[in-house]
């Protein structure tokens, strides 16, 4: 009934999403390439889980 209020799943992995590319971005331009990497992979890890629930 009230579906409309209901948060969209993929718009917060979609931020998560930005943030984790902007935070590994910073880290590369730091000289962090360990950080860079590790944020990277959850970046990945986090499009992986909007793809899925768009195939869904």
């Amino acid at each position: 009934m009230f579906s409309f209020l209901k948060s969209d799943p993929i718009k917060k992995l979609d931020k998560e999403y930005g943030e984790l590319l902007e935070k590994a971005m910073q880290a590369q331009r730091g000289g962090d390439i360990r950080l860079y990497s590790e944020l990277t992979e959850k970046a990945e890890a986090v499009k992986a889980k909007i793809d899925e629930a768009r195939s869904v």
